[in-house]
């Protein structure tokens, strides 16, 4: 088994679901210190002069390359592993999805830098903003609440209007942070001072589901599945259509494909 995406660039429309689905779904911070926490992201460009002008969206997101540079310039914690175990805090499941252990991340980014993924930035600037950069990988600052808005009991108006906390704990919902799968007291899935990044959605996808990204999809234009199952969608899709993946020419084998040409809707 080899799980891998797909996503269509005729199908897709830049409505964004697919990045508030996984905020939602993973509790990802706000943009801060010149990290976008968005493990689902966008490139946009445009480019030519007006009336001939082209502008263009791309999904991004970890592409679980089958070579990832980020695993082999982690350092781990040899000591915290214990000897003869497992060190590094990036690794790749059976399934070739690539997770990240935050009991045995030391939080140096190393990951984060162009010889630990060609995809990501140690620091965001205002390029980021307007989809010219960005980053799949994300460092957790220590000195920022995950989700300040979730525990704020500040109100607005003293005695009048509700704080967030009041109203999460009112309407019963749980943190973002949370997912059907984690149970007990309420916390954030990640430490401070860590790295943090796509998952493929790794719990839902180990229970049966779709990745949250893929599952509100309005034009169904992500396809996620076993690349080496023949009768997958996925596989199917990449026998028939021409597709391609983000710098190939680093040679980490990405497993994040793209098939045809975004077309700017109104």
């Amino acid at each position: 088994m080899k799980l891998g995406m797909v996503i269509d660039l005729a199908r897709c429309v830049g409505c964004g679901a697919c990045a508030f689905a996984c905020k939602t779904e993973n509790n990802t911070r706000n943009r801060a210190n010149g990290q976008s926490h968005n493990w689902a992201d966008f490139l946009m460009y445009s480019e030519g002069t007006f009336p001939n002008t082209r502008h263009m969206v791309i999904p991004v997101l970890c592409n679980h390359c089958d070579e990832p540079p980020c695993i082999k310039i982690c350092p781990g914690n040899p000591e915290k592993a214990g000897k003869g175990k497992p060190y590094k805090a990036l690794f790749k499941t059976p399934e070739g999805i690539t997770l990240h252990n935050p009991e045995l991340c030391v939080g140096c980014g190393d990951c984060q830098t162009k010889k630990g993924c060609p995809y990501s930035h140690e620091k965001l600037d205002a390029k980021s903003l307007t989809g010219e950069t960005y980053s799949v990988i994300s460092l957790n600052a220590a000195q920022d609440e995950p989700q300040p808005f979730w525990a704020d009991k500040t109100s607005a108006i003293p005695g009048c209007t509700s704080s967030g906390a009041e109203v999460a704990a009112r309407a019963g919902a749980r943190l973002p942070a949370m997912n059907d799968w984690q149970g007990g007291e309420l916390k954030a899935i990640r430490s401070d001072d860590v790295i943090e990044k796509c998952t493929f959605c790794y719990h839902r996808v180990t229970n049966g589901l779709q990745p949250a990204c893929v599952e509100v999809c309005p034009s169904q234009a992500r396809i996620f599945g076993d690349q080496q199952d023949p009768n997958s969608k996925i596989s199917q899709i990449l026998k028939k259509e021409k597709s391609f993946r983000l710098q190939e020419d680093k040679k980490t084998k990405p497993n994040v494909h793209y098939v045809g040409k975004y077309s700017p809707r109104a």
